[in-house]
């Protein structure tokens, strides 16, 4: 079973992203578990046809950890995508990241991995920056990083950083950075940008999603494109990056720029004025 995380800043469409991958890779025939790490729960709700499903942290709070077994905190969704998320804590109440150190602690009890699967994805939250959000790639459950950006500044910033805490847990958990998805926002010179952020950080642009707008159509109708459309040639663009992380051979330790250098690079592509 491979374990895969999905990073990137908030609002760059990760969750969207990961949802129509890993619907693409059901298509194809991969058994595939989804743990959304992201306190609003709401990673897997295109998967579940628009249903928020109780989280991992809820269902402890209710019924305390006796009560508790796969059948309670994980559901099946599109393509028999095992879903779960781990929720967070009340709001104004503790750190949001545990959330996700209880729920992949209490899946491991519950034996959820040891199960007949060929990928669990992890959809993290933001940037690296709490120890609960690192924690798939700290203690080893996600060998493989791909991050989510656009070429929009703080969306490469964002992804700079996630690959300084990649370096940071690289040696000890064995974790190596897959590649970056660009979510295409339409900036200038966007692709041509990224694959050279890419490369400056010694990894790949493993696929770039054009921006279309049936995929807000099919989150209207709670459902993925794979499952709305699937004869969209957006729908080929999450089955070409199905592909292309399946196939997979080129995973690295990052070499983060800093921030002066980025800077640089986006005006050399015209992003940003002198």
């Amino acid at each position: 079973m491979r374990q895969i995380a999905i990073y990137g800043k908030g609002g760059i469409g990760k969750s969207t992203t990961t949802q129509n991958l890993t619907s693409a890779m059901a298509e194809m025939g991969k058994k595939i578990m989804l743990v959304g790490c992201d306190p609003k729960a709401d990673s897997t709700r295109l998967l579940l046809g628009g249903k928020m499903q109780v989280s991992v942290l809820d269902t402890l709070r209710k019924y305390g950890t006796e009560a508790v077994d796969l059948d309670v905190v994980r559901h099946t969704g599109f393509g028999g995508i095992k879903c779960i998320e781990s929720g967070g804590p009340e709001p104004g109440v503790g750190c949001a990241g545990r959330g996700v150190i209880t729920a992949i602690k209490l899946l491991e009890e519950l034996g959820a991995y040891s199960e007949d699967l060929d990928f669990t994805f992890y959809d993290v939250l933001g940037d690296v920056v709490c120890g609960g959000f690192a924690m798939p790639i700290r203690e080893g459950y996600a060998k493989e990083i791909y991050i989510v950006a656009s070429g929009e500044l703080m969306a490469l910033y964002a992804a700079n950083n996630i690959s300084k805490g990649i370096v940071r847990f690289a040696q000890s958990g064995g974790v190596r950075l897959g590649g970056i998805i660009c979510n295409s926002r339409k900036v200038d010179n966007e692709q041509a940008l990224v694959e050279a952020f890419a490369k400056r950080l010694g990894t790949q642009l493993i696929q770039f999603v054009t921006r279309d707008n049936i995929v807000q159509r099919a989150e209207i109708n709670k459902k993925t494109v794979i499952e709305y459309d699937p004869q969209a040639e957006q729908a080929d663009v999450y089955r070409s990056l199905a592909h292309n992380i399946i196939n997979n051979q080129n995973f690295a330790i990052p070499q983060p720029l800093e921030m002066d250098e980025l800077e640089t690079m986006m005006m050399e592509f015209g992003i940003l004025e002198n």
